[in-house]
């Protein structure tokens, strides 16, 4: 038996191979097969050669789903370079301060996209960071870069004649099955992001075990919703596709009438996110006049999953695949999963069992450990971290408690760490509070998740006043709006007199969360 490609690179060749003209990306009137996108990742490569990219660099993406992320994501890779995704969402500090932390020497960047000009933003928030090659992804038809210094994507054919093709064949030749394949940033209960290190065989490896369980295959027309600056939609994403042979679909932006007009004209046939795009749908009042029947397979998780909404996906929505999933960062993005022939019930109430040879057991207090050699070979210049997380014997301390039936299934009931997930997103309070701590007149405060209809959870920060401040709910949330990314600006504020601590002086939270349920 062939073994499989270990390398970004080697996968891509192997698709352009396997899967010749069937299309591989489909992006508005944007068609690209796979032997074209093999085409336009090595110019890309070679543009990206001719900047000075050595391999071992790292490349970062802030931008939105669109075909050119698809390009940029393996272009990186097929230069040996390690990508960093940034969150479209952080606002411009947050994403400086990944930047810097990973020395990046090449940028790719979305132009004016709703309504936000990234780039001058970044300039703004720190002029004093050195990045060699910025390019500006034209998100917005007709927008170019507003930087003297930076580069338009559509200058890339040009920079890429500097370098032959044989050169960049060459340079991915060199890339190694143990070289960072990408640098993905999770938020610590420290409140500062850790980056975390996979290399190329860990997250191909994941990939297709995710591809497996989830049946996709080469006939499959994925629709990416899920960003590709997370996991779910870059490696569950584009690398999932790219080993199976489906043609990739992004959506730039979830939006529910966009979503259920590609349904209905791309055919699709997957379409994976959190609960919250599924109730969406299902909720959407004219549901009825568009042709969703093509819908094959639904993968969710990341919140609380009722019953009757995997029923409902599966009778009105008609998928004859959902089941769900759980992973983190630490894990290459991936842990459990359901089967395709779990009941209801099972995919409601659990996160399925191991794949892509993982281990599974509890540990103190019931923490969910996970080991294997898809465990992250750990975090950026971090090495105390590292430690920390993953154990001398090679358990990952997930942070998370759980319970594990007799079939081997898992079900998260708790989390150490006070994570909540906040539309598909996970929010750290630690991060919050931190933020929180720099407004004048807060004396203390304590962030918690709170159930929400739509989005799984929302933030609600307790707020201890300064003697004498006077502060509102306003103040409170136009700060955070200015330092951290929507999803984790909280949606309530409750001011009080006191917070309740427990005997070791820490906040209890959990009672909390209890008075909130």
């Amino acid at each position: 038996m062939t073994t499989p490609a270990q390398t970004t690179p080697a996968a891509l060749h192997e698709a352009a191979r396997a899967f010749g003209t069937a299309t591989a990306v489909a992006d508005g009137t944007v068609r690209l097969d796979w032997t074209q996108l093999l085409d336009e990742v090595r110019v890309v490569a070679r543009a990206l050669l001719a900047r000075g990219v050595r391999r071992g660099d790292r490349v970062a993406m802030w931008a939105p789903n669109t075909y050119h992320w698809v390009i940029a994501a393996l272009a990186a890779h097929y230069v040996g370079a390690a990508l960093v995704p940034l969150n479209t969402r952080y606002v411009a500090a947050e994403a400086a301060d990944m930047l810097a932390r990973v020395d990046a020497k090449a940028l790719f960047i979305a132009g004016t996209f709703l309504r936000r000009d990234r780039i001058a933003e970044l300039r703004a928030a720190a002029p004093e960071l050195a990045i060699a090659t910025v390019i500006v992804i034209p998100v917005e038809p007709g927008t170019t870069s507003s930087d003297p210094e930076a580069l338009d994507w559509a200058d890339l054919a040009a920079i890429a004649e500097q370098t032959s093709a044989s050169a960049a064949i060459e340079r991915a030749a060199s890339v190694e099955p143990d070289d960072i394949a990408d640098i993905l940033f999770t938020s610590g209960t420290t409140g500062r992001s850790k980056g975390t290190l996979v290399a190329h065989r860990q997250a191909l490896s994941v990939v297709r075990a995710w591809a497996d369980c989830a049946t996709l295959g080469r006939d499959d027309r994925y629709l990416v919703v899920n960003p590709f600056f997370h996991n779910f939609g870059y490696k569950a994403g584009i690398l999932a596709c790219l080993v199976t042979g489906a043609t990739i679909v992004p959506q730039a932006v979830f939006d529910v009438p966009e979503t259920m007009r590609l349904i209905d004209t791309e055919r699709i046939t997957v379409l994976p996110g959190p609960p919250t795009i599924y109730q969406t749908i299902l909720d959407f009042p004219d549901r009825g006049e568009v042709d969703l029947s093509s819908l094959r397979v639904a993968v969710t998780g990341a919140a609380t999953v009722p019953v009757v909404l995997i029923e409902r996906m599966r009778a009105e929505l008609d998928f004859d695949v959902v089941i769900t999933a759980y992973g983190l960062s630490e894990s290459s993005g991936f842990g459990t999963m359901c089967r395709v022939d779990d009941d209801a019930e099972t995919i409601a109430n659990t996160c399925g069992r191991p794949i892509a040879e993982f281990e599974l057991r509890l540990g103190k207090a019931d923490e969910v450990l996970l080991r294997g050699p898809n465990v992250m070979l750990g975090y950026l210049d971090d090495p105390e971290s590292t430690a920390e997380t993953i154990d001398a014997d090679g358990w990952l301390h997930t942070g998370d408690i759980g319970r594990v039936d007799e079939r081997g299934y898992l079900t998260i009931t708790d989390r150490l760490k006070d994570m909540y997930i906040c539309g598909g997103f996970n929010v750290y309070p630690a991060e919050i509070e931190q933020a929180l701590a720099r407004l004048a007149g807060v004396a203390e405060s304590a962030v918690i998740g709170v159930p929400d209809t739509r989005m799984g959870e929302v933030g609600k920060a307790f707020i201890v006043r300064k003697a004498g401040a006077r502060l509102d709910a306003d103040k409170v949330l136009a700060h955070a709006t200015g330092l951290l990314a929507n999803f984790k600006v909280p949606r309530f504020v409750e001011f009080r007199d006191s917070l309740p601590y427990s005997a070791a002086g820490k906040v209890l939270k959990r009672q909390l969360r209890e008075e909130n349920s």
